[in-house]
């Protein structure tokens, strides 16, 4: 027999690690190739690590809540000679190459149990994400979890690197000794809120993980970009009597349901084509413009949470593909399949809060993008109809649009002038399109 390490694999250019959360197979099981051994969450999204080989797990080198990096073995599987692709081989006698294999395989456990001890509990309530050498060099230096988390990151989407941390560890050690703590005076931000009154009737609910990260990501977006509105009420008639006309059809023909979010999607690429700078991010005194239009969709969870999946290159994609994009991304949300790089790389959000029922609503920016649509729901309202013959009352189908965006680097002129192209484009579907 031989041994196949299961690794953690690779889940993005910019995932690095995840903390595994739920075994699915013990150690005794058997294991058919690309059947799921575990789950994990990274700090976008939830995936399960699927086994390469048919075999029998035989170790498990970590447990749930352990942070493990991309690459690292995870699990030891036993399979037949000849079926492993990362397998140990030995020319000795079979039982001298199990006897091998076993010390190799304790080797593994007890370094890796060494990495997660090296990880300090102390910091594992944060709710921002630091990696293990950044714990361990904070915990050497004896920094606080509030000094850590005061910390501007220069990685992606703000994280402390290791050189943030030593580059704040050599200023810190050129300061003059702080006064003892209790002659400190007290820190003007981030000041605990006052205490709750709980009584015998109330009901205390721990914050699952996806929410603490969507709380602090909210948070996080206030308190960086400077938020403002622009709002637009948008006839939709056409699109409405357009698509009631084709979905049978569509749906008999694709495979796929035919719902008004790819027509707004489409509607919002053009957009950004004629408006490119609300397709930007901001890096310090920086504008990054983006090359492509990657849209994201916020899409619910099972568990009621929303997350944004991307729509890559979104203006380049047809009414069917993006219809088919669409569907693909929600089911997948709704079933938690998503991977963690269907998440990533999204330049503008769209998201559609018509969906339970409300006219408008005032989004808040998904970090690092500037700015973000609500779709209202769409209603049938009496309306003024402007005719050659003159203006009489009709039963029109409208909705309104919500533009959210940073004030920063978008003006009101440029936010306002974007949801009203946005608009125009959708009063000007062609009714008699072919799809």
């Amino acid at each position: 027999m031989a041994k196949f390490e299961l690794k953690l694999p690779k889940m993005g250019e910019s995932v690095a690690e995840a903390t595994i959360t739920n075994w699915l197979k013990e150690v005794g099981d058997t294991i058919e190739a690309d059947e799921a051994v575990l789950e994990i969450a990274t700090d976008k999204v939830d995936s399960e690590v699927p086994s390469e080989v048919d075999g029998v797990l035989v170790e498990k080198l970590f447990e749930a809540d352990d942070l493990v990096q991309v690459g690292q073995i995870i699990a030891i599987i036993e399979v037949k000679d000849g079926e492993g692709s990362s397998e140990t081989t030995s020319e000795e006698p079979e039982e001298a190459a199990e006897e091998v294999m076993a010390d190799e395989a304790e080797e593994i456990v007890a370094s890796a149990k060494e990495s997660i001890q090296s990880s300090p509990e102390f910091y594992a309530d944060s709710t921002k994400f630091y990696s293990p050498l950044v714990k361990n060099i904070a915990k050497k230096e004896g920094i606080s979890l509030q000094e850590l988390e005061s910390l501007e990151g220069s990685g992606k989407d703000g994280r402390v690197t290791k050189n943030d941390i030593l580059g704040y560890v050599e200023t810190r050690s050129s300061k003059p000794q702080q006064a003892a703590p209790a002659e400190r005076p007290e820190p003007s931000i981030k000041k605990p809120a006052a205490p709750i009154s709980v009584n015998g009737e109330d009901e205390i609910i721990e914050m699952g993980r996806m929410g603490k990260m969507i709380a602090h990501h909210m948070v996080e977006s206030n308190l960086t970009s400077a938020h403002v509105q622009s709002f637009i009420e948008v006839d939709v008639t056409n699109i409405w009597n357009w698509r009631n006309k084709h979905k049978n059809e569509f749906e008999k023909r694709e495979g796929e349901k035919l719902t008004f979010t790819p027509i707004f999607m489409e509607a919002v690429a053009r957009a950004i084509k004629d408006f490119p700078m609300v397709n930007i991010s901001v890096d310090g005194d920086k504008i990054i413009k983006r090359k492509n239009i990657n849209l994201g969709m916020a899409a619910a969870l099972p568990d009621g949470n929303l997350i944004v999946p991307v729509i890559k290159n979104a203006d380049r994609l047809n009414l069917v593909g993006m219809a088919k994009a669409v569907n693909d991304l929600a089911n997948r949300a709704k079933t938690n399949k998503l991977k963690p790089d269907d998440i990533q790389g999204g330049t503008y959000t769209v998201t559609n809060v018509g969906t339970f029922g409300s006219i408008m609503g005032t989004p808040i920016i998904n970090q690092p993008q500037v700015a973000i649509l609500a779709l209202g729901a769409i209603r049938k309202v009496p309306a003024v109809i402007e005719t050659p013959e003159g203006d009489f009352i009709g039963i029109r189908h409208k909705m309104f649009l919500s533009h959210s965006y940073d004030h920063r680097v978008v003006n009101g002129a440029l936010g306002g002038q974007f949801v009203q192209r946005v608009a125009q484009y959708l009063e000007a579907f062609d009714k008699n399109r072919d799809i």
